[in-house]
């Protein structure tokens, strides 16, 4: 996996142990594996509706919960984005995906700008869990990942019942905006910016 923007990373602590490959220019290949299985699950997806090849695994202390290992995951995943993205020229550097889930309709707006922000605006409201993974988690995931791939996310769910579907809808929709904003557009000369950077 080593055709077209890619990057990996390596990050280990005494809380986890997490490695991250991805390539933006791909197929949506994707081997995931992080003791965590609704993540497993929303990563997979991630990968796969993104046309991203990746790689992820992490070994943590889920055996306390599974906070520290779907944080840093965030915190690699999100490096690695940005690296792979290199000088960001000729990129269309927004992104923006309406993605429905059954019951649930998820939206998510990106902008590459260098200029961390979440705006998590899900208006109904979560389950505490599904299965075993707490689902105050997608926040403090989306957060890591905004702030570390120096992303402006905007994640806006006007309805839905069913928790599983809206948050699978969140990260289909990340996906897609991020895929639409890496994009190269032939018309865009350097970096679409007036500063004349986005690093």
């Amino acid at each position: 996996m080593t055709d077209g923007r890619f990057a990996k990373k390596e990050r280990n602590t005494n809380e986890t142990k997490i490695y991250v490959e991805i390539n933006l220019d791909g197929e949506g290949k994707a081997e995931v594996n992080t003791g965590v299985p609704f993540m497993d699950h929303m990563l997979d997806l991630f990968l796969k509706h993104g046309l991203f090849d990746g790689k992820i695994v992490a070994d943590g202390d889920t055996h306390i919960d599974d906070h520290h290992t779907t944080e840093d995951i965030g915190i690699v995943l999100g490096q690695v984005i940005r690296e792979a993205l290199g000088d960001k020229k000729g990129i269309k550097r927004y992104g923006n995906a309406f993605v429905p889930m059954d019951d649930a309709l998820a939206q998510v707006v990106i902008d590459c700008s260098n200029r961390p922000h979440l705006e998590f605006r899900v208006e109904p409201e979560l389950k505490q869990k599904v299965g075993t993974f707490d689902t105050e988690l997608v926040h403090e995931f989306l957060w890591k990942f905004a702030l570390e791939a120096r992303m402006n996310v905007h994640v806006i769910v006007p309805y839905g019942h069913n928790t599983h579907h809206i948050i699978e809808a969140i990260f289909k929709a990340l996906a897609r905006a991020i895929d639409d904003a890496v994009q190269i557009d032939p018309r865009v000369k350097g970096v679409p910016s007036t500063k004349g950077l986005l690093t």
